[in-house]
């Protein structure tokens, strides 16, 4: 299972500029910065999650696939998604589906790609080295699009979600499963406290990485709010947009369809 390698993420978008945490870069350096973030946790990225989400993450994924709801011979398209979580998840649930992985960093799509020899599935599984500002796939191919917990490191949302649109085809699905802002207030002041004092400090005593937890924090606050983000989507083209909250807003799913 080999791993095609588009051209430079980095040329995108270089006179632009955007969040990388609470850090103002130029939109072409970002690429650069979040690959080198996930190139240090692509080893430990499922202990991210699990120390990012209190291990939730694996309920939120299932209620992803859950209203996703892959059809038989569906072609998917899974962005962000290198170490094959979500994709598994499809051709468990539809083996006769095939999925595409495309991620910005080399380093997570060879860990995808050993964890999917090791659970011995050898077909329907094509690893994809690039930029979802940029998607390396003509236009109208896939019946899904599927992102997790990677829309927020992009560094031009808007132009990622536009690519989405063209790549989809007719009758298409995006849905988006990410980090988000908390309905709750009284949930949202203890959550506030785990994320910048706490999960900080657990990067660096697990897995020996403060700062790549630091940003992931920072980048949940300068995410869209729910509604932003299902304005966005519009704006990009998609119809009958909607989204759900999970555990009280600090995930939500965003679902929109390619009429």
């Amino acid at each position: 299972m080999p791993i095609e390698t588009s051209h430079d993420p980095g040329k995108i978008g270089d006179n632009d500029s955007t969040w990388f945490g609470f850090r103002r870069v130029a939109a072409g350096e970002k690429a650069h910065l979040v690959q080198g973030v996930f190139s240090s946790v692509a080893g430990k990225y499922d202990l991210m999650n699990d120390l990012m989400s209190g291990g939730i993450h694996r309920l939120w994924k299932a209620a992803m696939l859950d209203w996703l709801n892959p059809r038989p011979h569906w072609n998917s398209l899974d962005v962000a998604g290198g170490t094959g979580d979500i994709a598994f998840r499809i051709l468990e649930r539809q083996p006769s589906a095939h999925v595409t992985i495309c991620d910005l960093t080399p380093a997570m799509l060879e860990v995808g790609r050993d964890r999917a020899i090791d659970k011995g599935i050898l077909a329907g599984l094509d690893w994809v080295s690039g930029n979802a500002e940029d998607l390396p796939f003509e236009d109208m191919k896939f019946d899904s699009y599927t992102i997790a917990f990677g829309l927020r490191n992009v560094g031009r949302q808007q132009r990622a979600l536009e690519e989405a649109y063209r790549v989809l085809r007719p009758g298409g699905r995006f849905l988006c499963l990410e980090f988000s802002h908390v309905a709750l207030p009284a949930l949202a002041k203890l959550y506030d406290v785990y994320s910048f004092i706490l999960l900080p400090w657990l990067g660096e005593i697990v897995a020996k990485d403060r700062d790549s937890y630091q940003y992931l924090v920072e980048s949940i606050r300068k995410f869209p709010t729910q509604d932003n983000l299902a304005g966005m989507m519009a704006s990009a083209g998609f119809q009958q947009v909607s989204y759900r909250n999970l555990t009280g807003g600090i995930a939500a799913l965003h679902s929109g369809w390619r009429v």
